[in-house]
Parts: C-alpha cells; structure tokens; sequence
C-alpha cells in the first residue's frame, strides 16, 4: 500500500531511481545487507521497525523477510515503485511524503536512516525536525539508528572544496563542500554514446557530536556509536558510524 500525496520525486527522480541499485552496487552486497540486517533485527526484536527514506528497498526488504514488520516513508515515488517491483513488496506499507515531518500511525521499537540519508535533509532545521519526528514514533525504551559518513574535510587542503571518489574513463564524481554552512553536493559526470551527462544531489553534512545535540534535543539519549555494522569501536580516524539513541523508558 502507498499514500498518496502530493510531494514531488526530489533529486531521486526517475533518471536515478533507474539505476539506483547498479550504481549503489557495493551496497547490495549480500555481506553488508546481512550484516545490517542482523544488528537491525536485534534493535527491533518483537518490534515494529520504520525506515526514514526506504528508497528501493535494499534493507527493508530482507528485514521484513527476517520476521520484523517494516513501514517505509520516502518522497520518491519512483524510488518506491522499484520496491514495488521486488518479490516480498507486499509486506511493506509505505506512506510517500518527507521524511523529517511525516507521521504513520502506530509507536515503533526501531527507527532507522542508513546509507547517509540524514544528509538528504539539507538545513539544521530539517535535521532536527527530523529528530523529534522519530521521537514522536517511538515506544518508550525504542531505538533510533543513523548510519552516515564522517565529514572527509581532512582532505580538503587550504583553497580547495572538491573531493574526488570516482575517476575512469566515462564517468566523474566529486563532492564539493562549504565548510562555512555545512553545505556539500555529489556530483557526476557520465559520458553515454559520446554525450557528457552531469547531474547533482545536494547534502548537509553534520558532525556526530550535531547529532548527539539534535537528539538530546528530541528527548532521546546515545546508547551506542560504532565505526559500522561490524560494531567496531568509533575513533578520529573512522570514516563513518553507526549510531544508536534510545527513548528513554520512564
């Protein structure tokens, strides 16, 4: 089942939704979805679980299959009509509408962003919105996850904002970063039959601290925080973690 509403695609539009699970290869590994899954399992044990940007499916999908009830919100509808086409789809409520605002019926054991999508809210104020969001979701003693990047501004030498993550042939990408808002981008260039494509995703990044503040802020407290699924200790030199805030249960 979808709601329908009124919100546009945003920058996962059709374009992206068509090559979304090819481009995100690395992350359809059969490895890290299950690795994933069993540490969301484990957070939702006889739980409900809500995926903020559910997209394509990549986690919801085997999670339900593991037994755990999963509705999705996302904007894209063409991202969630790729869902649709998947075997196990019909397990999944999703209601289309922005994540940092849209509320579903029922409490949740889980709430969970992985993948970097807290950064697809652009502004602080999105950010936090989305914090209270989930607070409003969760049954007391519920667990929020968030699986994002750490800022790689370490890479950034004095008069430079670009960082390059893919380099061949017929195709180009680079993030751009405005250290001064927290703004950045992902951009990508593609040669297809001769002809150069360019398209850009615009992102806030935000520091773990940021979001230990936007938490506190929801009424929600830090539990965990590891450098990724494997559950390895988060130092200065991880390049990301995975963070888990619980509601308290008093």
């Amino acid at each position: 089942m979808v709601d329908e509403l009124d919100d546009k695609d945003g920058y996962f539009g059709e374009q992206v939704a068509a090559r979304y699970d090819a481009s995100s290869g690395d992350m359809f590994a059969p490895d890290v979805v299950a690795e994933t899954v069993d540490v969301l399992a484990g957070l939702a044990g006889e739980g409900r679980a809500l995926e903020l940007g559910i997209g394509t499916g990549r986690i919801a999908l085997p999670l339900a299959r593991r037994g755990v009830p999963v509705h999705g919100i996302d904007m894209s509808r063409a991202m969630v009509a790729r869902l649709r086409d998947k075997p196990g789809a019909e397990a999944i409520d999703v209601t289309i509408g922005d994540f940092a605002t849209t509320r579903v019926p029922g409490t949740f054991s889980l709430a969970y962003l992985v993948f970097n999508t807290i950064m697809n809210l652009t502004t602080q104020a999105e950010q936090v919105a989305c914090f209270r969001n989930v607070a409003a979701h969760l049954a007391p003693g519920g667990c929020f996850v968030i699986e994002v990047g750490v800022p790689e501004l370490r890479r950034l030498p004095p008069g430079q904002n670009a960082v390059p993550f893919k380099v061949s042939p017929t195709s180009w990408a680079f993030d751009l970063y405005d250290v001064a808002t927290q703004a950045m981008s992902s951009n990508y260039v593609d040669v297809v039959d001769g002809r150069g494509e360019y398209r850009s995703i615009p992102f806030r990044y935000v520091w773990p601290s940021e979001l230990d503040l936007m938490a506190q802020l929801a009424g929600l407290r830090l539990r965990e925080r590891w450098d990724g699924w494997g559950k390895g200790p988060f130092t200065s030199e991880s390049d990301r973690h995975v963070s888990v805030w619980e509601k308290p249960a008093d």
